[in-house]
């Protein structure tokens, strides 16, 4: 179980929005860190298969992620997630289980499974619009679980959450983290710092430093925000 970046670089015009990255993921939880604009999004949805590099590539277990055999082991929450107000949250998962192609028994059965799993069995029959923030973001997980993927990129899921919400999502990217390779975006240290295995740091599409924090001595957030003070 190996995601792998080989020099990838994405440019628009004269702006290069990554340049020449090269990063290894394996089960587990990474921590992606960066400023806004530094490149994070742009390199999650080209390991998406969403965006086309300007050059080099991206391969899962031998895989180019713009094969059908890797969008099969996908799960993916991009920063703006749209939802439709009207759904209730069980229809919204049955909807996005039919567009993943499971059949109907299946994916009652699955729906209720992801319901439990982020905690909305509760209120699986009201209408999303009714939804707070916590809520939408975990039933934005709940879809990118419906496939059982090996591979869950999170892009600022946690931005907006209260606090109670927080630890809510942070236990359950814990838990997801044991069997699948889980890359978790954020300028929030607190949201990482106790979950993430592994830390990647990115300023202006470059990685500035990748590792186990706990190899480090002092506080994750100090060194955060010293790396990043000149970008305030």
């Amino acid at each position: 179980m190996e995601l792998k970046v080989d020099r990838i670089t994405k440019q628009y015009g004269s702006k290069i929005a990554v340049d020449r990255m090269n990063l290894t993921l394996g089960k587990g939880v990474t921590g992606l860190l960066g400023a806004n604009g530094a490149g994070k999004t742009t390199l999650m949805r080209m390991m998406c298969g969403i965006l086309t590099p300007t050059s080099g590539e991206i391969t899962y277990d031998g895989h180019l992620v713009t094969s059908e055999e890797y969008r099969n082991v996908l799960g993916y929450l991009p920063q703006d997630f749209g939802y439709y107000p009207e759904f209730t949250g069980r229809d919204f998962l049955m909807y996005f289980c039919a567009l993943k192609g499971l059949d109907k028994k299946v994916a009652k059965e699955r729906t209720t499974e992801i319901l439990e799993l982020v905690g909305l069995k509760e209120v699986a029959k009201e209408k999303v619009k009714k939804y707070s923030g916590g809520m939408k973001q975990r039933l934005g997980i709940g879809q990118a679980l419906i496939n059982r993927p090996e591979i869950l990129i999170l892009d600022e899921p946690t931005a907006g959450l209260d606090p109670k919400e927080r630890v809510r999502f942070r236990n359950l990217i814990n838990e997801l983290g044991k069997d699948s390779i889980v890359l978790l975006s954020t300028h929030i240290v607190s949201d990482i710092e106790h979950i993430a295995e592994n830390i990647v740091m990115m300023r202006k599409g470059q990685i500035i430093w990748q590792g186990k924090w706990e190899e480090k001595d002092g506080s994750l957030e100090e060194f955060y925000l010293k790396e990043f003070e000149q970008e305030d």
